[in-house]
Order: C-alpha cells, then structure tokens, then sequence
C-alpha cells in the first residue's frame, strides 16, 4: 500500500492544540503519518533576514522572533509524540540543521525528511543518513546533477518528486518525471509531494507506480501562515486518501483478463454459459 503523509509542517502557528486537531484529521482521514519540520532557528535564518520586520496575528516582529514563536521545543515535540501514539499514527520531521536531526534522534523515530529547499546541503544528507533507518529526500528547485550528487552521498530510501512553487501551476507539474526516476533509481521507493490546487493530479501518480504521496493540511486555507494556501483542508484530506485507496484496489493485476464473480453471473444471464 502507498503510504500516505499528512504534512502539518508549521501549519500548526507555534499552537500545540492546532496541531493535534491536525493530527486528529490525518488520523480519521486514515493516513500513514503526519510530518512536521524541525529547524534551529538561529541557524536556519540568514542574517540579512534576521532582524526584518514582519507583520504576524501576534503583532509586529522580526522575523527570527517569529520563526522562534512557531516552533515546537522539547515540550511541544513531547505532547506530539504521545498525541499520535494514542491516535496510532506515526510522526517525523523534515530536519533542516543538524541539531534538528539530533534533535529528532530523541524520539527514536525512524524516519526522517531532507527538505527540497536543502539537499544540495551534503554534509546534513550525510549526518540525516547515518542517524535514520528511512531517509526521504525531496527534488524540488533541483536539477539533474544536483540530485544525483545527493543520492551518490546519502543513498536515500524515498526520493519524492516534487515542484517547490507553493502552490504549483498544474502545467508545470510534470508528473512523467516519476517515471524516469524509477527508472534511473530502481533501488528506491518513488513518491509524490505536492503543492498545486486540487486532488485530482496528485490521484493520477497512483498508477504511475508512487509508493508515498505528500501533501500539506491545514484546518482552513484562509488561516495565516506562508503554507496554508497551498494546503489542503479536511474534507479534502479525507477525499484524498480514500481516492487514493480506491485507485489502488482498482488497479488489479496484470496479464489475462479476469472473469470476476459478478461478472460470470452476467455472463451467464446474457449468455446462458
């Protein structure tokens, strides 16, 4: 079955309870795992964009006293972890420094993400790899060479394809792309992560042979934050993963055509054999 992730990301606006309420719709919706991102702000912000003002729900701030608000610490991290344990359904992080992935180390999760915006970043690859038993990586803004280069170093377990514009023109998805990465990396699991409007093309990677498939939630796409638009809510969570299912059972198999028992007994009032 194609694994299915509920990616809150920071959706969640520094707020545990928002978070569990979108932990609680991937779980009812029946997905495989939430995901969340893990950052050390005071690495992951360049300097020139430190000390710029931005507007937020809470005021005025710079942006580094912002990126701090939203993001969960031990505590935060801690009530997320027992959270889906008691909705069984399991979490992990895209991991942007490497603090992060120490960091998420903690919780004994298995798994773990390296953003699209950072797998030119070989030396977190490289220190991602040897701390997770799955490693996922993302081919958003990359080109050719640049994935290759990731790959060679990090030998990742699921490479998602992906375009990183938030959200994405359906033009400019190119889905075939899915197929020459299975092709070029028969080794790993392909998926899908995707930021475009609707369900309908993220759907259509189901028969091209995708064995994970992303997108982002949120409770409203109208809630502030740089995410949310490109999110999907609820009822389209919940129509997205039984698509998803439904699409799968439907496949069959291939080879000879089956004769299934409700169509034999057509057969057999049509034809009389």
């Amino acid at each position: 079955m194609i694994k299915i992730i509920a990616e809150i990301g920071i959706n969640h606006n520094g707020d545990i309870n928002i978070a569990k309420k979108l932990i609680d719709v991937a779980a009812l919706a029946g997905c495989d795992y939430v995901k969340f991102q893990k950052r050390t702000p005071d690495l992951c912000v360049p300097e020139k964009q430190r000390d710029i003002l931005r507007q937020t729900p809470w005021g005025e701030m710079k942006y580094i006293d912002y990126k701090k608000k939203i993001e969960f610490g031990t505590a935060g991290f801690a009530a997320i972890d027992k959270y889906c344990k008691s909705k069984k359904i399991k979490w992990f992080s895209s991991v942007w420094d490497l603090p992060s992935v120490d960091f998420c180390s903690e919780y004994k999760e298995s798994t773990m993400k390296i953003p699209s915006a950072l797998i030119t970043n070989l030396e977190l690859c490289k220190y991602t790899r040897e701390r997770c038993k799955t490693l996922i990586i993302s081919t958003g803004m990359s080109t050719e060479k640049e994935i290759e280069k990731c790959v060679e170093v990090c030998n990742p377990d699921v490479i998602m394809h992906t375009n990183s514009s938030y959200p994405s023109k359906v033009s400019e998805l190119n889905l075939n792309y899915i197929l020459h990465l299975r092709e070029k990396y028969p080794k790993a699991e392909v998926g899908y992560s995707g930021h475009e409007y609707g369900l309908s093309t993220t759907m259509a990677t189901v028969p091209m042979g995708v064995k994970w498939v992303e997108r982002h939630i949120t409770l409203d796409r109208w809630t502030w934050g740089s995410d949310q638009l490109a999110s999907i809510e609820p009822q389209g969570l919940i129509k997205l993963v039984k698509g998803i299912r439904d699409i799968e059972e439907a496949m069959g198999v291939k080879g000879d055509r089956i004769l299934f028992s409700d169509e034999l007994e057509k057969r057999k009032s049509l034809r009389g054999v």
